[in-house]
């Protein structure tokens, strides 16, 4: 039996054990409602950041298909729910590609070029510094590189190679070579590689159009050489005054630029087998063919690489239907270090620029401009990029301050970033970007981190692209140099048929015998002679037509 005594220590222990249990109870109350709290400040921020990403982000958020450049970041947090897209049909209405050195633009235009070849649409590149060679190769798997791919968005990261070309503007480089012939080429551009002024520009192409009308095929260099030499000597006297406005000084200025583009290995690129466009937009394995080309021996002369490709361009116009809006390009054309086009062209280059890029979109061709700087690219030409992707600006001085300020004015108005601070901000992989929607309106602007490319990151070597080239289908079409009867040829002929060779007189005593042949007559009879008397007897069917640059129009 329980004594009284007992009872009561019972009933103090049950009444300690309660107060304890309650004591407890009350301080994870106040704890789960200091969490709850701290949680519901938590969440108050996140959807700031979140929503803004997600505002940003439903202005990519395009039905068609796209390719994906990256994610949208929101004070230096990336979200990679929030895609950053360009709708693949938008990509002819051209782009830029822009930012300091080392900013990795380079990078982002290899990934370009790698979701535009999954997407079957061929690519033509510049590969200027040798660096993009790695589009051949599967990239390098790596913890950094498949944790940039995860705050990217890329959760189907893989390492890949694709389908690359490697040509080489003229023979001496690593590549296929690749020519082009005067002719096709055009007064135009030659005046922009030569650097002639506009005075000089119209003389060649007063020079061209003669020489056109005489049917004087004008394939490589030592053809336009003969032809300004005959210009210019005695005998062509009257031929360069049935020109007009021609002087023989301005004639014989340009005759010097091009001994001296000759002597700088200029001859390795004019001549034929010419370019075949067709080859340019070939795919394999569902595939866009990714054409690479390097500067080979003409480093000394980039100009002419960016105006060839120019050329290029101005072919694919020529030679391609129309085709109007379509559900994807039928090629992306980059020009990297773009600004060297533009540098000191003429006004009469510019113009035929801006009607270039104008009107091949509607032959289904995008063209992406890659330079340092916005302002290296005119703003006829500035004002058709659809596509806008800008990596850092660095503002050293009054003249890059001004061009930032200049890059932040092309952009539509952001609540979310301060453009000019962010445009200075931006790390390396990181860009500013707005695209054109699938309604043609521009997108919101996007602090945008790039995702990586899937391909190898750095050059195969100069053995690699050797062995490729070489192993290449175009290898044989292109590989040797042809040289058939041109202007050269015909211009020589016709000087010996005007300078016979004086003949002997007959033996005394002797009947003279039935005379040989003389050398004119021998001359006269040659197929060469025949071909020019007869394309100087037509010339007025014969002369060649020319289209945008003063390039020639294909048959």
């Amino acid at each position: 039996m329980t004594t009284p005594q007992e009872k009561a220590a019972a009933a103090r222990k049950a009444a300690e054990e309660a107060a304890r249990v309650a004591a407890e109870a009350a301080a994870a109350a106040e704890a789960a409602e200091q969490e709850a709290a701290a949680a519901s400040t938590e969440s108050a921020d996140t959807p700031a950041a979140s929503g803004a990403a997600a505002e940003i982000a439903a202005g990519y958020a395009f039905d068609g298909p796209a390719l994906e450049l990256g994610t949208v970041m929101v004070d230096g947090t990336t979200d990679p729910a929030a895609r950053v897209r360009i709708p693949l049909r938008m990509m002819n209405r051209h782009g830029l590609v822009a930012g300091a050195t080392g900013t990795g633009k380079t990078k982002t235009l290899q990934g370009i070029a790698e979701h535009l070849s999954r997407a079957g649409v061929p690519v033509v590149m510049a590969d200027i510094k040798g660096d993009l060679s790695g589009l051949s190769e599967p990239g390098q798997d790596n913890e950094k590189i498949r944790a940039r791919a995860t705050e990217t968005g890329a959760a189907d990261w893989a390492p890949s190679g694709f389908p690359t070309e490697f040509v080489s503007l003229g023979t001496g480089g690593i590549g296929v070579p690749i020519r082009a012939t005067i002719t096709s080429f055009g007064p135009i551009l030659l005046a922009k590689v030569l650097g002639l002024n506009d005075t000089q520009e119209s003389t060649l192409g007063l020079i061209f159009h003669w020489a056109d009308q005489r049917g004087l095929a004008l394939l490589d260099l030592k053809d336009l050489r003969a032809v300004i030499t005959h210009l210019t000597s005695p005998e062509g006297k009257e031929d360069l005054k049935g020109i007009g406005g021609v002087s023989a000084q301005t004639a014989g200025v340009i005759l010097r630029s091009l001994v001296n583009l000759e002597a700088e290995g200029g001859d390795t690129f004019f001549g034929e087998p010419e370019l075949d466009p067709a080859d340019l937009l070939r795919t394999a394995g569902g595939q866009g063919v990714i054409t690479l080309f390097e500067l080979g021996q003409q480093a000394a002369r980039p100009v002419l690489f960016s105006t060839f490709l120019m050329w290029v361009l101005a072919d694919l116009f020529q030679t391609l239907p129309e085709v109007g809006d379509v559900d994807k390009p039928k090629l992306v054309f980059i020009f990297d270090e773009a600004h060297l086009l533009f540098a000191e062209a003429s006004k009469a280059f510019l113009q035929q620029v801006e009607q270039t890029v104008k009107l091949i979109r509607s032959k289904g061709v995008g063209v992406f401009f890659c330079t340092q700087l916005p302002t290296d690219i005119p703003n006829p030409v500035l004002s058709q990029l659809g596509a806008r992707v800008q990596h850092a600006l660095r503002a050293f001085t009054p003249d890059d301050q001004k061009a930032l300020s200049k890059t932040v004015r092309t952009y539509p108005k952001s609540s979310v970033y301060d453009l000019e601070s962010a445009l200075t901000s931006l790390g390396t992989g990181e860009a500013v970007v707005t695209v054109l929607s699938e309604k043609g309106a521009p997108t919101p602007v996007a602090w945008t981190k790039i995702a990586p490319p899937r391909s190898l990151m750095d050059t195969i070597g100069d053995d690699a692209i050797k062995s490729k080239a070489l192993s290449s289908a175009l290898q044989g079409k292109y590989g040797q140099s042809i040289d058939r009867e041109s202007a050269y040829e015909m211009l020589l002929a016709r000087m010996a048929a005007a300078d016979p060779a004086p003949e002997s007189a007959p033996a005394p005593g002797r009947t003279p015998s039935r005379p040989e042949p003389s050398a004119a007559d021998q001359i006269m009879q040659n197929p060469a002679v025949k071909s020019f008397l007869r394309s100087a007897a037509s010339a007025a069917g014969r002369e060649i037509s020319r289209s945008l640059f003063g390039t020639r129009k294909r048959r």
